[in-house]
């Protein structure tokens, strides 16, 4: 993907400009970021609690790509996604969670207008790429258990690393569409963001162009992705009930609703959030109620997923298991 889409050149950003008394116009070259909060005792815990859960979060992903990539046993297609899903929730935590944690402690609270346009377009290309990959996850899950036989064929290594693809994709494509039509806007207003990180309405907030068209694209982007994900999940998942249904064995019922339990909670905090963060009418948006979301969003799933997935999954515990006592031994 070219940087040209998110990185923008003086010449570029003559259309972001503020007038200054006088008459005079200068480039807009940076933004504030307001955060949380302006309390400082808030801000010192709010610190400590956020790193705290970076931290796990990047130990809980990377200990998993990591144990999937050693573990033999693991070796399927189903982990092949997880791994990817894992890769996915440290990066975009990792574009938003450390010039947070900066500036929590920071008294300069400032972000480059390129940076802020990284930050948008990266933080935007990972989310996408979530929500296209728990679809295909969900896909996965029902070729597994609809026809065994044939699962082989229809996930072999060559599928898997076209469907992984493809969600990268469709991320990172539509993550370049957003990013440039919202920093082609004019800022000639205050360059104060009232949020934690850069993001499509506090900026869409304070530009002082018409951002009629933006609010349409946007809305209709993310509507189709989201809602094309949800219904390739939903379908999947009711192929998966009638096949458990039809199953005559109890023991294989419940192999079966075990190997989807991870998966289907994974889905439901994520889309449930996204759902209610950016489909939700105007007239019920706040600014304080999205900052408050939007930290469960960036820091909160991406420190669960592998807990979920490590708690209720009995390959990943037996995997772990295996790899603690080589450590001891």
């Amino acid at each position: 993907m070219s940087c040209s889409l998110f990185f923008f050149t003086p010449a570029q950003r003559t259309r972001n400009m503020k007038k200054v008394q006088g008459g005079n116009e200068t480039e807009m070259t940076e933004f504030i970021l307001l955060g949380l909060s302006d309390n400082p005792a808030l801000q010192i815990i709010l610190f400590v609690l956020f790193l705290s859960i970076y931290m796990a979060t990047m130990v809980g992903n990377l200990g998993m790509i990591m144990l999937i990539k050693i573990d033999p046993c693991l070796h399927i297609p189903m982990y092949f996604f997880l791994s990817s899903l894992s890769f996915v929730d440290a990066s975009y935590s990792s574009s938003v969670t450390p010039k947070m944690l900066v500036n929590l402690v920071a008294e300069n609270k400032a972000i480059s207008f390129n940076g802020c346009a990284a930050q948008f377009y990266f933080f935007g290309s990972f989310l996408g790429t979530e929500c296209f990959l728990l679809a295909m996850m969900a896909y996965d899950h029902y070729a597994a258990i609809w026809n065994p036989l044939l699962y082989p064929v229809l996930m072999s290594g060559r599928i898997c690393f076209l469907l992984v693809t493809t969600s990268f994709l469709a991320g990172f494509g539509n993550a370049a569409i957003h990013t440039g039509m919202t920093f082609r806007l004019s800022f000639c207003g205050s360059n104060r963001i009232n949020h934690f990180y850069c993001d499509t309405p506090p900026l869409l907030k304070i530009s002082c162009s018409d951002t009629h068209i933006n609010g349409i694209v946007i809305m209709a982007f993310s509507s189709f992705n989201v809602i094309s994900c949800v219904v390739i999940v939903l379908i999947s998942y009711l192929c998966i009930l009638i096949a458990i249904l039809r199953m005559p064995s109890v023991e294989g019922r419940h192999k079966a609703f075990s190997t989807c339990a991870s998966h289907l909670t994974a889905v439901t905090i994520f889309f449930g959030t996204i759902l209610f963060m950016y489909l939700r009418p105007s007239s019920s948006y706040s600014m304080e109620q999205d900052k408050v979301v939007s930290v469960f969003y960036t820091m909160v799933i991406p420190m669960l997923n592998p807990l979920i997935y490590s708690l209720k999954n009995k390959d990943v515990k037996e995997a772990l298991k295996k790899l603690l006592q080589k450590s001891i031994l």
